[in-house]
């Protein structure tokens, strides 16, 4: 049993820890010579004793690196380590005798002894190495308490975090479940000392137990990787050390515990376009569609959270398609539990139509159309379904939109919609007024007001979008009637004629304002709002029809002003 450390201890104290280090090594040292003289007499299962003997013959070198290093007597996992091998090697003693006399209860019951020794064996040999390689000597030297094998945390200095993290590169599966229980606790509370000291070989021991056979160990792993994910430490080593596979299973078939942390793990991972392309070749499309179907609230979300990054690699969204994904999508639209598994669906469903024809007339046959245009009528409409419907309107005929209720619709968008949901309703104005007649109907419903108020708008790309859909609208004679009545029309066009290479929208300016100036008052107004030096510089830019229009306005200015003499 490991005598009990405290970290206050005086040098008496220190001093008996450190013979007690080394009593155990001596002790060990003595064993093996004897465990490996038993065991060669041993003529009963000789494939088992071999085994045996071949581990037993490897233990000398590794307890000379123990005793080798600086920090071999200040350890507590050395100690305990030493003690391990001391149980090991009694063991291998006891059985040999047992088997050099045939004094055991049955072939079966020894075989099996004699491989739990084999195993317990391998684990020596296994710490034992881990301990010198992983430079975990030098890091953990301040013994938690103990009591038999229990930890117990009394606080949560760097040592003792760093010696948790060791436990689960090092021990039985009882310990490590110990450890992991203790490391969850700590990082509620205190979880940047924790990441602090987190290391490669810390992630890559947590990733091997996420395959471990015990469910407890599973879920307290993956609550920890969790957490690490979330924090957003360690996520390069934690796929690079293949935490995908086994993330990617407990989705699959894990606990409702392990299937949650799994797929928000997942969700926050998928997010660099390499580790979305990890997922898909990891078979991990599937499960992530099923927990969709299935999952419950929070699941729902974070899978579809993970589908939309999948989405956004084009490479990929081929395979999305052949997995099903466009009908589950449209569905999660349409009755997702929460709002924000819409939104997601619906990013989803832009990522997937947003170059891709076959997949935008496969969205429309599966009735994703009409479900995106009902999803629109919520409150404050959003910028992704809206890009959704802005990448479908070009592959379906203006019966279909008018009976589907695409203008009503628009109008509410450009109404109330977030700015990124106006941007993309002013983009799909500019898709689908190619025809007179629809032209004429956008300005029936009103939008020309809405477009004209979106060029105030402080994003650039906004204000682009919304002048190149009113230069669209404006070839209509009656629409561009309309946009001369409008009292803000000329003045915010004018203010996009900034000539600085940021903006964007200037060309579209340049254009609508060239069709309102056969209007004397827009003229004047263009003038009073100084159109004609933004114009003289946008000219000597090149910029279509900003030479024509400044040569206008200047010969009206001079009619203007010979009339007043």
């Amino acid at each position: 049993m490991v005598e009990e450390g405290g970290v206050d201890g005086g040098s008496d104290e220190a001093e008996s820890e450190a013979e007690s280090a080394e009593e155990w090594l001596l002790q060990a040292q003595k064993l093996v010579p004897v465990a490996l003289e038993k065991a060669t007499e041993v003529k009963v299962f000789p494939g088992r004793w071999k085994m045996i003997v071949s581990k037993l013959e490897q233990l000398p070198p590794r307890l000379s690196d123990l005793f080798s290093h600086p920090c071999f007597s200040k350890n507590v996992l050395c100690k305990e380590q030493l003690q391990a091998v001391l149980n090991s090697l009694k063991e291998a003693i006891e059985l040999a005798e047992l088997c050099v006399r045939e004094k055991f209860e049955g072939k079966l019951w020894i075989q099996s002894d004699l491989d739990s020794l084999s195993g317990k064996l391998d684990l020596n040999l296994h710490d034992c190495a881990v301990l010198i390689k992983t430079g975990m000597l030098g890091e953990a030297t301040l013994p938690l308490l103990l009591s038999g094998c229990s930890l117990q945390q009394e606080s949560t200095d760097y040592s003792n975090i760093r010696e948790l993290l060791a436990r689960l590169l090092i021990g039985h599966m009882e310990a490590k479940h110990r450890a992991l229980d203790s490391l969850v606790e700590i990082l509620k509370e205190d979880d940047d000392n924790v990441l602090s000291v987190f290391g490669r070989n810390n992630v890559a021991a947590l990733v091997q137990l996420l395959t471990a056979t015990s469910l407890r160990i599973r879920e307290k792993t993956i609550t920890i990787i969790c957490m690490l994910v979330e924090s957003g430490s360690c996520e390069n080593w934690l796929v690079s050390e293949g935490v995908l596979p086994p993330l990617i299973r407990l989705v699959e078939s894990g606990s409702a515990v392990a299937k949650e942390k799994a797929v928000i793990s997942l969700q926050r991972l998928s997010m660099p376009a390499d580790t979305a392309r990890a997922i898909v070749g990891h078979g991990g499309v599937q499960p992530l569609i099923e927990l969709c179907k299935t999952g419950d609230s929070v699941s729902q979300a974070a899978a579809a959270c993970a589908l939309k990054n999948i989405s956004a690699v084009p490479e990929v969204r081929q395979t999305l398609a052949e997995e099903g994904i466009t009908r589950v999508m449209i569905s999660l639209v349409d009755r997702g539990i929460l709002l924000g598994s819409k939104e997601y669906a619906a990013e989803c469903l832009q990522n997937l139509t947003a170059s891709n024809e076959a997949l935008r007339r496969s969205v429309i046959a599966e009735g994703g159309l009409r479900c995106i245009l009902a999803h629109l009528d919520g409150p404050l409409p959003q910028e992704y379904a809206v890009g959704a419907l802005r990448n479908l309107v070009s592959s379906v005929s203006m019966e279909v939109l008018l009976s589907l209720g695409f203008l009503p619709r628009i109008v509410h968008v450009l109404k109330l919609g977030s700015l990124g949901a106006q941007q993309a309703a002013a983009s799909a104005i500019c898709r689908v007024c190619s025809s007179p007649d629809m032209k004429k109907l956008i300005g029936e419903a009103k939008c020309i007001p809405l477009l004209i108020k979106l060029l105030e708008a402080k994003t650039n790309s906004v204000r682009e979008v919304a002048a190149q859909a009113i230069s669209s609208l404006m070839t209509l004679s009656q629409n561009c009637r309309e946009l001369k009545r409008d009292e803000k029309s000329v003045p915010n066009l004018v203010q996009l004629l900034d000539p600085s290479p940021q903006n964007t929208a200037k060309k579209y300016a340049v254009a609508c304002l060239g069709l309102l100036s056969s209007s004397r008052k827009c003229k004047k107004l263009m003038i009073s709002y100084g159109a004609i030096g933004y114009l003289k510089k946008l000219a000597e830019m090149d910029i279509p029809g900003a030479k024509k229009l400044v040569e206008k306005l200047e010969r009206g200015k001079l009619k203007s002003l010979f009339s007043r003499k």
